[in-house]
């Protein structure tokens, strides 16, 4: 490995006399509004972290990318980089066109100088790029149920970085990291990917790695858009300022990364190889699973454990960053020190505690020994990550008009009411709809928006120690996954689909609504001339037909006493 290049990286960005010039031009451009995921995609090709590419992809550069994980010149590029836009939007640009790219508050970040413009084959990209077009993978589901579903893409002229109010201390942009590099004199820097707490395993596998890189290391926590459920990202820099303590300051520095992951596993490792290459590292850390998802649909891991590491040194010269491999760390008892799991001989003591287990006894409430992580970041997750029994958390009834879901929805916020200890707000169809959305029709994308709502609603009295009783119909799968990404950052999410046959909500229907609809009188009408997609693994499936309402009622208390989240009853 030759030594580092820590000169200047080329930057996007104009000069300050520039940017104002060009902001005023820009404020009579035609205007996207850019989502999260392209702010932080926005910020790294601006800053140098995604050279050499020089804005969204062309059409030929994507096509190269999803097929050979290379642009149409050749390079390596493993990631489809694109602005992805509605076809209202798409339908008003033409190429040859320039467009101001704005933040959520409207703030014009740059111009893009539309080049080209096509309607991707998404089920192509999913296959390619992340292995199946499975929607249990998360960025699966982004593409088909959240991106737009045309692509633009260009060059782009930055005009200004996005704004950051916290941590600023913490973020380096690719050539104040290899500034920092230079001043210090360091010409060997590991670094260390990481979306989850650092805990006393990562700390001894981050600590071999630059031992045996004789490298310098750089702790580099992805701080953008991670996978859904994951622990938010300030909470975790509090964990890793607790921890940077563990490390001698003078190996040792801490940067955060506003990346946008896809946890795209191989590819993705490739993808972070290039980033950390352009933040002026020499090395870097792949480990067990590397930005894998967990399990696809048939309840199998997305890709090999070791497949990522496979990948990147198949491509590791031309990375132009040598690989650090680690194996899964474990704890060795009669040693009292942790340890490559396929260098323990056979017969030793090893403790482990996965992170499913971990959430495990956050939730409730159980010990975390000094073995496994330490004391200051057990604290940080605790106080973030309470106790279910302390958590705020959402009840989502779904099912066909006329199924029973108001009726039981009430009887449940009675008993709630009744047991005391949290606030209990039910968010009933009818009455959202009188409220929150009384400009809604009853088209597919209106209903859509109507739940996206309700579950706003219900992750804000969630995230602050309420409860949430949700009783819309929420026909769609996407839209019910959403509202669950939504509410599970901030606590518990119970699906119950109450699954009264549609004969029996037709012939309970005292609005005279199946009728209506029977006759063409009522459009999209869920059930009869619009689908319902049954929910695959609900919480609790409850059916009315010959139950009581207060049966029914009871089943879910049971399901949350069960869960933890109250009491027993």
């Amino acid at each position: 490995m030759t030594l580092p290049n820590l000169a200047p990286i080329p930057e996007l960005y104009v000069s300050y006399e520039s940017a104002q010039k060009l902001k005023h031009e820009a404020g009579n451009l035609v205007s996207w509004d850019l989502t999260p995921r392209q702010i932080c995609d926005l910020e790294l090709l601006m800053n140098g972290g995604f050279n050499p590419l020089k804005g969204f992809l062309s059409e030929a550069d994507y096509n190269g990318v999803v097929e050979e994980m290379r642009l149409a010149d050749g390079t390596l590029w493993p990631m489809p980089i694109t602005l992805d836009v509605s076809e209202d939007f798409a339908g008003k640009i033409e190429p040859g066109q320039d467009i101001a790219l704005r933040d959520q508050e409207g703030v014009i970040l740059a111009i893009l100088s539309v080049t080209d413009k096509w309607v991707p084959n998404k089920a192509n990209e999913a296959e390619k790029v992340f292995g199946a077009d499975d929607l249990a993978h998360p960025a699966v589901n982004y593409l088909h149920n959240t991106a737009g579903k045309v692509y633009l893409g260009g060059p782009i002229t930055g005009i200004q970085q996005p704004v950051h109010y916290d941590f600023k201390a913490r973020r380096d942009t690719p050539n104040e990291l290899r500034a920092y590099f230079r001043k210090l004199g360091w010409r060997r820097i590991v670094a260390f990917q990481t979306r989850n707490p650092l805990h006393r395993a990562h700390q001894e596998l981050t600590f071999r790695a630059a031992k045996e890189a004789q490298a310098n290391l750089l702790i580099h926590p992805v701080v953008g858009m991670t996978k859904p459920g994951d622990i938010d990202h300030f909470t975790r820099v509090r964990c890793y300022e607790a921890v940077l303590d563990q490390y001698p300051a003078a190996t040792t520095t801490l940067s955060l990364l506003n990346l946008a992951m896809r946890m795209a596993g191989p590819r993705e490792a490739v993808w972070h190889g290039i980033i950390r290459r352009n933040h002026g590292c020499t090395h870097m850390i792949v480990g067990r699973d590397h930005a894998g998802p967990g399990k696809n649909s048939a309840g199998q891991d997305f890709y090999d454990p070791y497949a990522a590491q496979e990948l990147f040194g198949k491509h590791q010269a031309e990375i132009g960053v040598e690989m650090v491999d680690f194996k899964q760390m474990v704890y060795v008892q009669e040693r009292a020190q942790y340890e490559p799991r396929d260098e323990v001989e056979e017969g030793a003591t090893i403790l482990d505690i996965s992170g499913t287990e971990l959430r495990r006894r956050l939730a409730e409430g159980l010990e975390i020994p000094e073995w496994f992580s330490f004391p200051d970041v057990v604290k940080e997750l605790r106080r973030t990550r309470p106790p279910r029994a302390k958590q705020g958390f959402t009840v989502l009834f779904t099912g066909f008009s006329g199924s029973g879901k108001s009726t039981i929805a009430n009887a449940l916020m009675v008993k709630l009411m009744e047991l005391g200890g949290r606030p209990v707000t039910l968010l009933d169809g009818d009455v959202v709809r009188k409220h929150l959305s009384s400009e809604l029709g009853f088209s597919k994308e209106h209903r859509d928006i109507n739940i996206r709502r309700i579950g706003y609603v219900a992750s804000e009295i969630t995230k602050n120690g309420g409860i949430a009783i949700c009783a819309p119909i929420a026909p769609y799968m996407a839209t019910r996954r959403a509202v669950r990404e939504m509410i599970e950052a901030y606590g518990a999410f119970v699906e119950v689909h109450v699954a009264t046959s549609i004969e029996a909500c037709e012939a309970r229907d005292r609005k005279g609504l199946y009728k209506l609809a029977r006759e063409g009188k009522i459009k999209e009408f869920t059930g009869i001339s619009d689908p319902y997609e049954t929910p695959e693994k609900p919480e609790l499936r409850i059916d009315t037909e010959g139950q009581d309402v207060d049966t029914c009622a009871h089943q879910v208390i049971l399901k949350l006493e069960s869960m933890g989240l109250i009491g027993a009853v």
